[in-house]
């Protein structure tokens, strides 16, 4: 089972869409799946789930069935992690929901993670609980792959969230402030990972199941790139050709290559347009844009459109599975 996290500091890339549709693809190509949402926002929920259940699931206040029940008696400071509600979207594809209440997880991380170097038992079940929820419900779900969707920013639950990952795949739009966002993520990356090495040599119960990997950048994509007789505009070119000498300088320590684009780059992933009307079209169908039929409404220029989408996404997630096996 491998554990692949969506992440970028910078918000309104497309990344919860591109988690979404990469877990189907992956169901397509026969792989079990299970989508984590640790964003607060619970988007990913949204997409999965119709209105209907996500009313049943929010109107619960006592034994809301999300993953914040999960780690609810940590939280509370009352025992351990508890076994997470998996949601089952179709037979190869489960959902752990999040929940908006998760912010109020922040601090407790927050300060466990500080008194993971006093040796702290309890601080090391906190800090390594998301890990050890996702770890039990993939195991539970027989999944391939766990794929996470969290937040846009630097704090504690996407901390804790990082270093339970195998892997980080990171959305990107070609501009100025992306390009700065994978600069900070690069750097934030490095520091976790050193931190973390450092505590577990301080953890004080061998038995305690606890994330010992490495986070290991597979690459980026550029989501919503404009097109203009199949190539990407000028504009976008300009920030997007930027892109493969900063991820090789900021996330990978290496050193920038000369003329290199995003075109050459190998650890460009994908360049995914923006599908325009599609979107809305497979949210009211509750499906990835590429599955839409003409019974959906996609008919016409739209059912070429979805099978390009299709080849988009089926190469994208080519791509992350060669990068792994090899």
């Amino acid at each position: 089972m491998k554990t692949i996290a969506f992440f970028n500091n910078k918000g309104g890339v497309g990344k919860t869409t591109l988690v979404y549709h990469f877990t189907y693809m992956l169901a397509e190509l026969g792989y079990r799946c299970l989508a984590v949402d640790l964003d607060p926002q619970t988007n990913l929920t949204s997409m999965f789930l119709s209105d209907e259940r996500l009313q049943e699931i929010y109107e619960n206040e006592v034994n809301r069935p999300t993953i914040l029940e999960s780690i609810k008696p940590l939280n509370k400071g009352i025992g351990d992690i508890a076994p997470a509600h998996i949601e089952e979207i179709k037979n190869n594809i489960g959902l752990l929901a999040g929940d908006l209440e998760l912010s109020l997880f922040e601090d407790k991380l927050s300060s466990g993670w500080g008194a993971c170097l006093n040796r702290d038992e309890a601080a090391f079940r906190v800090v390594s609980s998301f890990y050890r929820v996702m770890m039990e419900a993939g195991q539970r779900w027989e999944a391939d792959f766990n794929i996470i969707d969290i937040g846009p920013n630097f704090g504690a639950i996407n901390r804790a969230t990082l270093i339970a990952a195998d892997y980080v795949v990171v959305p990107m739009a070609a501009d100025l402030f992306s390009l700065q966002g994978l600069r900070n993520l690069g750097n934030r990356l490095v520091t976790w990972q050193e931190e973390w090495e450092d505590r577990l040599n301080r953890n004080p119960e061998p038995s305690l199941q606890l994330p010992q990997r490495s986070i290991t950048p597979l690459g980026y994509v550029v989501m919503q790139h404009g097109v203009k007789e199949s190539r990407p505009v000028k504009s976008y070119l300009k920030w997007a050709n930027r892109i493969p000498n900063v991820f090789r300088e900021s996330v990978l320590n290496d050193a920038p290559q000369t003329d290199l684009t995003v075109n050459d780059d190998p650890y460009c992933l994908a360049l995914l347009k923006h599908y325009h009307s599609l979107i809305p079209m497979a949210m009211e169908a509750r499906k990835p844009i590429f599955l839409l039929k003409p019974s959906d409404g996609a008919i016409g220029a739209h059912l070429g459109a979805v099978k390009s989408s299709y080849a988009d996404f089926f190469s994208f997630t080519q791509k992350i599975l060669n990068r792994i096996s090899g």
